[in-house]
C-alpha cells in the first residue's frame, strides 16, 4: 500500500458514515470531487478535511474535500448482497479448494445436478482448474475438501475481510480515518 502526500489523480474524498467510519473498507468508500461537491452544496455531507486544490466558480472559491461524513446514519447491519465480488471477499480471494489466487471463479459445493443451489452456503471461490477437476462431483467425490466451509457472512464480517485487502494508495488525509487497529511504521 502506498500513502500518497499528493492527492490521487482525479481528487477522490474518503466517505465516511454518520459515526466517522468508513460507509465500506473494499472497495473503499471514495467519491469523485464532483460528486463530492454536489453533496456538500445540497448539505448531505460535512467536511472533515480538505486538500490545497481549489475550485472556482465566477462567485465563489472552494477547497476540495478529501474527506467528508454523512449527515444522516446509513445502517450497516443489513445483510450483504449475494455477489460473486463478495464471495471472493468472504473467501479471500483464493480458491478453497487448492489456495490459488488466480482464475477465480465460483463452484458449487453439492453440484446443481445433485440438488445443490446458488446460495451464500453452497458456493465457494474457486479457481478454474480446481472447478474443472471437480466437475459435477461432490468434494467428497472428487477428493478435493473445502478449506472452509461457506457461510452466509454478516456486512461486520465483509468489512472487516475488506480492512485485508487495501487499494493501491491511500491519501495522507485518510489515514485519521481508516485501519485504527492496524501496527504504525516508524
Amino acid at each position: 500500500m502506498q500513502v500518497l502526500v499528493n492527492p490521487p489523480s482525479g481528487w477522490p474524498a474518503l466517505v465516511l458514515n454518520a459515526d466517522f467510519r468508513p460507509l465500506s473498507y473494499y472497495p473503499l468508500s471514495i467519491w469523485p470531487w464532483q460528486e463530492v461537491v454536489k453533496a456538500v452544496w445540497q448539505d448531505r455531507v460535512d467536511v472533515v478535511s480538505t486538500y490545497d486544490k481549489v475550485v472556482r466558480s465566477p462567485s465563489m472559491e472552494f477547497r476540495l474535500p478529501s474527506v467528508v461524513s454523512l449527515k444522516s446514519y446509513i445502517d450497516q447491519d443489513r445483510a450483504p448482497a449475494f455477489t460473486r465480488f463478495n464471495v471472493f471477499l468472504r473467501d479471500g480471494f483464493a480458491c478453497q479448494y487448492c489456495g490459488a489466487r488466480g482464475e477465480l471463479t465460483f463452484d458449487h459445493v453439492v453440484p446443481r445436478s445433485h440438488g445443490g443451489r446458488t446460495t451464500w452456503d453452497n458456493i465457494v471461490a474457486a479457481c478454474s482448474p480446481c472447478n474443472l477437476r471437480k466437475g459435477g462431483r461432490t468434494p467428497a467425490q472428487a477428493g478435493m475438501p473445502v478449506r472452509r466451509r461457506p457461510v452466509r457472512p454478516n456486512a461486520w464480517q465483509l468489512q472487516d475481510l475488506g480492512r485485508r485487502f487495501p487499494p493501491n494508495y491511500l491519501h495522507q488525509s485518510w489515514l485519521d480515518y481508516l485501519y485504527w487497529d492496524i501496527e504504525l511504521e516508524p
